[in-house]
C-alpha cells in the first residue's frame, strides 16, 4: 500500500490553476521530497493531502482512506505547515499536551520530557513560547507535530531558518522516524538537503509534475554531461572551449555543462594547454542543475511572453 495516492488531481483559485492533473503515488516507509519554484503547488498538495482544502477534480486517498471523504486517517497524520505559530503564552510543556490532546494520545508526558531532553529544549519546559527563540520555537512546533507517532509526517519547508546545529537535529529525528516505518514527505528549496536524504524526489512546475523518481532515475535522463572544473588560475573563458555548452561559476570551481556529443577529454586537453588543472571531474548533473535547466528557461520564456 502507498502512503499518498494522488490521481488526476487539479485544484484552482478563481482563474488562477494551482495544480493541474496531477498524479503520484508515495510508498510507505519513504522520505519523499516535494521541490519546486515559490507558486509552484507544493504548499497546495499538501493541504490537500491534510484535507486543509479539496481538489475541484480527481482523488486522494491518505494511509488507504479516501481524503476527500470522512477523516481520511487525520490521527495518524503530523503536519508542519511552513507558516508556523503556536499559543505564545501557553508554557512549552502545556501546548505540547495540548497538541498531543487533539490527536487523541493522553498518556504523553513521558514522549514529551524524551522529546524536549533529545531536541536540547528540556531547560524551557515551564517557560511560555512567547519567551523562546526562533529556531527554538521551530523546534518546538515539530515536537508539537510528531508527538502522537505519526504514520505520515508532513513538513513544510521544515529546515527553513533554522541554524546548520538545528538543521542537523531536525534532520536526525527525521531519519529516526523513518527508521520506525513513518513515511515523510517534505518541501524544500535546498536541493543539497533533497540529494541525502530522499529516496524519491517530486518537481512540480506551474502546478504541472516534471519529475517523479530517485535521484540515480533523474540524473540517467541528462546523462554524465557535467564537468567539475577548479583551476589554478582564473582567466579561462570556458566558453570558448570546444563542447561547452554552459558555465556555471561558483569561484572557487566551475562546472560546465557539455554539448551532446562532446569529447571531455578533448575538453581536459585544451585546458591542460592553458592551465594547470587541479581538479576535473565528468559527472551527472546535480539536482540543483536540473531544478534550474527546467525552472529557469519557462520562467524566461513566461517573461517574454
Amino acid at each position: 500500500m502507498h502512503a499518498v495516492e494522488i490521481e488526476g488531481v487539479r485544484k484552482t483559485f478563481g482563474s488562477t490553476v494551482a495544480v493541474d492533473g496531477l498524479s503520484l503515488a508515495v510508498p510507505t516507509g519513504s522520505v519523499y521530497g516535494f521541490i519546486g519554484p515559490n507558486g509552484s503547488g507544493k504548499t497546495t498538495t499538501l493541504r490537500m493531502i491534510m484535507r486543509i482544502m479539496h481538489p475541484d477534480q480527481g482523488d486522494i486517498r491518505v494511509l488507504g482512506e479516501n481524503a476527500t471523504e470522512g477523516e481520511a486517517a487525520s490521527d495518524r497524520v503530523g503536519y508542519l505547515p511552513e507558516e508556523r505559530g503556536l499559543y505564545r503564552k501557553m508554557q512549552v510543556n502545556e501546548v505540547l499536551r495540548f497538541y498531543a490532546e487533539l490527536k487523541g494520545t493522553r498518556d504523553c508526558q513521558r514522549d514529551i520530557d524524551e522529546w524536549l531532553e533529545r531536541l536540547d529544549l528540556a531547560a524551557y519546559k515551564r517557560k511560555t513560547v512567547e519567551a523562546l527563540s526562533k529556531g527554538m520555537s521551530q523546534k518546538l512546533q515539530f515536537i508539537a507535530t510528531v508527538l502522537h507517532k505519526p504514520r505520515l509526517l508532513l513538513l513544510d519547508e521544515p529546515f527553513s531558518g533554522l541554524d546548520p546545529v538545528n538543521q542537523e537535529v531536525i534532520k536526525d529525528a527525521v531519519v529516526a522516524m523513518k527508521r520506525t516505518g513513518t513515511t515523510v514527505i517534505f518541501s524544500t528549496h535546498d536541493m543539497d538537503v533533497a540529494e541525502k536524504m530522499c529516496d524519491f524526489i517530486f518537481m512540480i512546475f506551474k502546478g504541472h509534475k516534471v519529475l517523479d523518481g530517485t535521484l540515480e532515475a533523474i540524473q540517467s535522463k541528462y546523462g554524465a554531461d557535467t564537468i567539475r572544473v577548479r583551476l589554478a588560475n582564473g582567466g579561462v573563458d570556458f566558453m570558448k572551449l570546444p563542447g561547452v555548452e554552459k558555465v556555471n561559476d561558483f569561484g572557487r570551481f566551475q562546472e560546465l555543462r557539455m554539448h551532446p556529443g562532446a569529447d571531455p577529454q578533448g575538453i581536459l586537453r585544451q585546458l591542460v594547454s592553458i592551465t594547470r588543472v587541479e581538479h576535473f571531474e565528468i559527472a551527472a548533473p546535480s539536482l540543483h542543475d536540473i531544478f534550474v535547466r527546467i525552472a529557469r528557461p519557462q520562467e524566461q520564456e513566461a517573461g517574454h511572453a
